[in-house]
């Protein structure tokens, strides 16, 4: 992993307006600060309201912070003052949402196909790649299945490899787990793994599940409650590659989980 950091996030905040007009603006976020590395696994957990999803949405350009700056790869790509907004910053940042986000009108292949359509740039080898990804998830067999004829965690396979595809440099992921049964769950987190130890994207990930932020991360971020910032940083020693069916059983698991569940509550 890279010792440079590739996304910086310094004294970031967030404000919206109050409803009556009369009180003051909000802070959702304020002064929260951090740095990602290149080919990191950074996972960030908090309790319901903290404005996870808006840190995500100010990151991918698709929403304008109300004060600090977001820079990548050393140079200031978002400031307070919310002026050329570049949501992905032109394909640099992929993002997984809670839903899978699929259109029913394409199979899976054309969905997974369809940012390489949408930027110009499919070829057969981005057709190769789109047909490797699906294997490794197991989706070889189901290109021309319509998301209705997919299970749930088929759906978020292919939502997942559709982001990979066009191989961004950061990845975010926001709880794209959360609604899945236990046993879909850990496959996905399996297989989530597997295909970050095979090309070691940046990831940040959201959840609000403490073991998933430990089974998954490099350094887990804990967030406070609004206006939030970062109240807590744990670097997730327990070797690579995991085996997350025993995670639980890793001498570090227990402490970490303790420490991270302290400052969450």
């Amino acid at each position: 992993m890279s010792e440079v950091s590739l996304l910086e996030v310094a004294g970031l905040g967030k404000r919206f307006p109050s409803r009556d007009g009369r009180s003051d603006a909000r802070w959702v976020i304020q002064n929260l600060s951090f740095s990602v590395r290149d080919g990191e696994f950074v996972t960030v957990i908090g309790p319901s309201g903290s404005g996870k999803s808006t840190l995500l949405n100010m990151i991918a350009q698709t929403d304008a912070p109300s004060a600090g700056t977001i820079s990548f790869k050393g140079a200031p790509v978002s400031n307070g003052d919310g002026a050329g907004l570049r949501p992905g910053l032109d394909c640099q940042i992929g993002y997984v949402f809670q839903d899978d986000t699929l259109l029913p009108w394409r199979t899976t292949i054309d969905n997974v196909l369809f940012p390489l359509e949408a930027q110009g740039r499919l070829d057969a080898h981005g057709r190769e790649r789109a047909a490797a990804l699906m294997d490794a998830v197991g989706l070889t067999g189901f290109e021309r299945y319509y998301p209705h004829e997919l299970s749930g965690g088929m759906r978020k396979r292919a939502a997942l490899i559709r982001t990979l595809v066009y191989d961004p440099p950061i990845i975010l992921m926001d709880e794209p787990f959360g609604a899945l049964d236990a046993q879909t769950r850990v496959q996905l987190q399996e297989d989530l793994l597997r295909l970050w130890e095979a090309g070691r994207k940046t990831i940040i990930f959201i959840t609000h599940d403490i073991a998933e932020a430990i089974a998954l991360g490099d350094r887990a971020l804990v967030l406070s409650r609004a206006p939030t910032h970062i109240i807590g940083e744990h670097h997730i020693d327990i070797p690579r590659p995991r085996n997350l069916r025993d995670i639980y059983a890793a001498p570090q698991f227990a402490s970490l989980y303790e420490a991270i569940r302290a400052q969450v509550q």
